[in-house]
């Protein structure tokens, strides 16, 4: 096992460290400020005297306009490069994340959900492919995965940050440090070139997008892609965004006693997104997905039916450690999959229109737990997300290794033009 990953974390050039650093901060930096609200929703909905199910909508704010900003920011990094419209982007949800600090009541903290939302979406289908198109093909697999445990970092260091700060300067305070290591992400991709792919993929082809969505074989691999983020969606919001709560008001037990839980559970997560990223380079990315995801649904009795605190710990970093470990397959999974001359809006636009149905997991689960209680809204909703998640990826096809820039347009091949 760590010779696999030994093997693929080796021998990046310097350009390439910087775009990977530059894409994997990006996406925690996101994650920091998402997850700020599911860690303090329940703070927040007391102060502005609002219920949980209405809270829960900033979430499904935000995740409802990243398509918008993954449409955007895609369309232009296409056009233009990836390094000027990612830089933009992280820049516009600094400034909408710090300005949540000071929203004087739920409707304008709402709208900023909103916004932010729409930087959130930009970020990850940009980053990913950067970081992708820069990355040995043969290597994807572990700095996928690695990459996408750049999520649960995020969320590791909201919680920490929620111990040091939330204490003496409220759920403001969390909001007004976001800035700090979000500047930090864009002072680090002022130092990123440009991809050479999508240069060479510019100079051979510049074919407008809606002209490559003619090809039908990139149309149906297009919505079954997006099905298969909703899927993903469903697993990883459903298993995280009530989770905290599920803690505190579900059991109980003290908000400090929710973050450490939330510490241990995103490092299982940081772990199976390295390890099987790692791995999707042997087993192939469906075969990996589907084995993280099946073990997941062995993990749920146990995770949704514990209440001792060793119990919560463990149960849930074995979660976190299959939701993610199967995630860490998706930036190579997604940027393999799409097109050269729409790879800056292809692997965004599919992830985030399945972000877009996943937008109500959290209220759905927060309605079932008021009638049925949080184990019962848990396992009903992530349970068909994990079987769904198997049956798509039995279905689907891959293009694992595949060379990018070769043509400037990446027709699907036989072998995986059925999807």
């Amino acid at each position: 096992m760590l010779r696999t990953v030994r093997e693929q974390a080796a021998g990046l050039t310097k350009d390439q460290r910087n775009a990977f650093v530059a894409a994997y901060l990006g996406w925690a930096m996101d994650a920091f400020d998402y997850f700020l609200v599911v860690l303090v929703y329940s703070e927040i909905a007391d102060d502005f005297h609002v219920s949980l199910t209405d809270m829960a909508f900033l979430t499904t704010a935000t995740l409802v306009m990243r398509p918008v900003g993954a449409l955007l920011f895609g369309l232009w990094a296409d056009r233009k490069g990836r390094r000027t419209p990612l830089m933009v982007d992280v820049a516009f949800y600094s400034v909408v994340g710090f300005a949540c600090a000071f929203a004087p009541d739920y409707t304008v903290l709402l709208v900023l959900r909103l916004l932010y939302g729409i930087g959130m979406g930009g970020e990850w289908g940009l980053g990913a492919a950067l970081a992708m198109e820069k990355i040995p093909a043969d290597r994807r697999g572990f700095w996928s995965g690695l990459l996408q445990s750049g999520y649960s970092l995020g969320y590791l260091l909201a919680a920490i940050a929620f111990f040091g700060i939330e204490p003496a300067f409220g759920w403001r305070g969390l909001f007004a440090f976001s800035l700090v290591p979000a500047l930090v992400a864009l002072w680090v991709r002022t130092r990123v070139e440009e991809s050479e792919v999508w240069e060479k993929s510019v100079q051979l082809n510049r074919t407008p997008a809606y002209q490559v969505f003619k090809n039908p074989a990139v149309l149906r691999r297009f919505v079954y892609l997006v099905a298969l983020m909703t899927a993903f969606n469903w697993m990883s919001h459903g298993t995280q965004d009530i989770y905290p709560t599920f803690v505190k008001k579900g059991l109980g037990l003290s908000p400090d006693t929710a973050i450490a839980i939330a510490v241990v559970y995103n490092i299982g997560a940081i772990i199976g997104g390295m390890v099987l990223g790692a791995y999707s380079e042997r087993l192939g990315r469906r075969r990996t997905i589907m084995i993280a995801a099946a073990a997941g649904l062995v993990v749920v009795p146990f995770f949704v039916l514990s209440s001792a605190v060793g119990r919560l710990m463990l149960s849930s970093f074995l979660m976190q450690l299959c939701v993610q470990g199967a995630w860490g397959v998706i930036p190579a999974h997604l940027t393999e999959m799409s097109p050269d001359t729409i790879r800056g809006f292809y692997p965004g636009v599919t992830y985030q229109l399945g972000n877009l149905v996943a937008a109500l997991n959290l209220p759905i689960q927060e309605a079932l737990a008021e009638r049925h209680g949080y184990p019962a809204a848990m396992a009903w909703t992530v349970t068909p997300a994990l079987a769904l998640v198997i049956v798509l990826s039995a279905v689907g096809r891959e293009a694992k290794g595949i060379r990018f820039g070769g043509t400037g347009a990446q027709v699907p091949s036989p072998a995986v033009a059925d999807t």
